[in-house]
């Protein structure tokens, strides 16, 4: 629970844009663990498997409510930076501030590829495990939202092109 709670916190609070609804799903996520067979799920697998049973049933939530709520900033986990000055953490926070905002400008199935892959630290295969995407298209999903990210972010650098 202590490796993998804050991260499926910080995922399904993104999903579903309310930290108090995704410790309720986060926590009957692992109930959910808990009550499965001895050697069911294995080491190795463990980490898709919680994050598809917090997808699902965040996405259930989200379909019980009838609409679907954007990434709230303040649901992400503080960046911790050891060793860094006041001038590069605001450096930090302001960068990542604005590659989230243009991460809500992507297409929904782009920004879930990656939220999985980059604040989840998970595998092409684990993706494609928890959103029944294959391989190719969640590498090609997360190369196309690279791409896009990447035109945006140098936009913001040179508006005058």
């Amino acid at each position: 629970m202590r490796d993998y709670e804050g991260a499926l916190l910080g995922f399904t609070a993104g999903i579903v844009g309310e930290v108090e609804t995704a410790r309720d799903i986060v926590q009957e996520t692992f109930l959910k663990l808990y009550v499965q067979p001895a050697g069911q799920i294995s080491d190795p697998g463990l980490k898709s498997w919680l994050y598809t049973v917090c997808r699902n049933r965040a996405l259930d939530c989200l379909r019980r409510r009838k609409r679907l709520v954007s990434l709230e900033d303040e649901s992400l986990e503080p960046l911790v930076a050891e060793g860094k000055s006041p001038d590069e953490l605001v450096a930090q926070h302001e960068e990542t501030a604005t590659v989230l905002r243009f991460v809500k400008r992507l297409p929904a199935n782009q920004q879930e590829v990656i939220k999985l892959k980059f604040q989840a630290d998970l595998s092409y295969k684990e993706i494609s495990a928890i959103t029944g995407l294959s391989n190719s298209n969640v590498g090609f999903l997360i190369h196309t939202a690279l791409h896009r990210l990447r035109q945006m972010l140098n936009h913001e650098i040179s508006p005058a092109h």
